[in-house]
C-alpha cells in the first residue's frame, strides 16, 4: 500500500525553459543511472528480502523516495518544455526555445507526451527493467545498490555542470545529496552485517568444499608485454581473511583444446562435417 502527497519532496524551479536540457534530464528518469531503475531495484529487493525486517522496510522506504525523485524530475522536464510550440506555423517559431526543440531536443516531447516527461532515457529509449538487480542475497544487493547510487550521483553531477539555470542547479544539488546518503546507507547495512570481511565472499553461505580455493586468491596477469600491476589485490591477506593474494604471471592454460565431434545428420551442416 502506498500513500501520496500532492506536494513534491523538494521544490523545482526553472529560471529559463530549455528543451535540450529537458532531453538530458530524461537520462536521470529513464536511463540505466536513473530513478526508475533504483526505484524498481529497491522495490523488488524489498519484496524478496528475507531475514531482517528492518532491511526490507529500509528498501521499501527508499524505493518510495526514488518514486518521489521521478516526480521531481518529471516536473522539471515539463517546466523546461514550457513555451515550446505545438506546430511549426506558430508565430513563436523564431523563439530560442523553438530553435532548441528543432536543434537537438527530443521531438517526442511534442509528438508523444504533450510537452511532458516520459519513461525513457536521453535517446528516447524506454527503460526495460534489464538493469534491475534483485538477487535475494543481501550482500550482493547492497553492493549493487552502492554501484547504482554511484552511477546516479555521477550523472547528477554531470547534469549540474551542464546547466547554468540556478533553479535546476538547486534541484540537482538536492538529488546529489540524497545519492550521497543512499551510498552511505547501503554500505552501512554491510557494516552492520559484520563489514566486508564478514560479507565476503558473496554468498558467504557457500561451503568451502564447493569452491576450488586454490584458484580463489590469485591475480591472473594476461598481459604478454607487461608485468602485473601491483597493489592491495596482488599481495597480503585476502579481504575475507581466508587466504593470501598472489600473482600468476602469463599463466599456462589449465584446460584442453576445445574440439567437437561430427555434426549430426539432418542438422543442416555440410556433408564434410558429418
Amino acid at each position: 500500500m502506498f500513500h501520496h502527497s500532492s506536494k513534491l519532496q523538494y521544490h523545482v524551479k526553472v529560471d529559463k525553459p530549455d528543451p535540450q536540457f529537458a532531453k538530458l534530464l530524461q537520462q536521470a528518469i529513464g536511463g540505466i543511472e536513473g530513478e526508475i531503475r533504483v526505484a524498481m531495484q529497491y522495490f523488488f529487493q524489498a519484496m524478496g528480502a528475507r531475514g531482517d525486517d528492518r532491511i526490507r522496510d529500509m528498501l521499501m522506504s527508499t524505493a518510495t523516495e526514488e518514486l518521489s525523485h521521478i516526480e521531481i524530475l518529471g516536473h522539471a522536464v515539463a517546466l523546461n518544455l514550457e513555451g515550446a510550440p505545438v506546430s511549426l506555423q506558430e508565430e513563436s517559431a523564431k523563439d530560442p526555445v523553438v530553435n532548441a526543440i528543432l536543434g537537438g531536443a527530443n521531438p517526442r516531447h511534442l509528438l508523444s507526451s504533450g510537452l511532458s516527461a516520459m519513461p525513457v532515457n536521453a535517446n528516447g529509449v524506454p527503460f526495460d527493467m534489464s538493469h534491475v538487480y534483485a538477487t535475494g542475497n543481501i550482500g550482493a544487493d547492497m553492493l549493487a545498490n552502492v554501484t547504482a547510487e554511484a552511477g546516479g550521483r555521477t550523472l547528477a553531477s554531470r547534469l549540474y555542470n551542464w546547466t547554468d539555470d540556478k533553479g535546476m542547479k538547486d534541484m540537482l544539488a538536492f538529488l546529489i545529496a540524497r545519492d550521497t546518503y543512499h551510498q552511505e546507507q547501503w554500505l552501512a547495512v554491510i557494516e552492520e552485517l559484520g563489514g566486508m570481511k564478514a560479507a565476503l565472499p558473496i554468498p558467504n553461505s557457500t561451503p568451502e568444499e564447493h569452491e576450488a580455493m586454490e584458484h580463489s586468491y590469485y591475480y591472473l596477469n594476461t598481459l604478454m608485454d607487461k608485468e602485473a600491476p601491483e597493489g592491495r589485490w596482488s599481495s597480503g591477506p585476502s579481504l575475507d581473511g581466508r587466504g593470501e593474494y598472489t600473482v600468476k604471471q602469463q599463466p599456462e592454460p589449465l584446460g584442453e583444446e576445445p574440439k567437437l565431434g561430427r555434426a549430426k545428420e539432418k542438422s543442416g551442416a555440410q556433408k564434410e562435417q558429418m
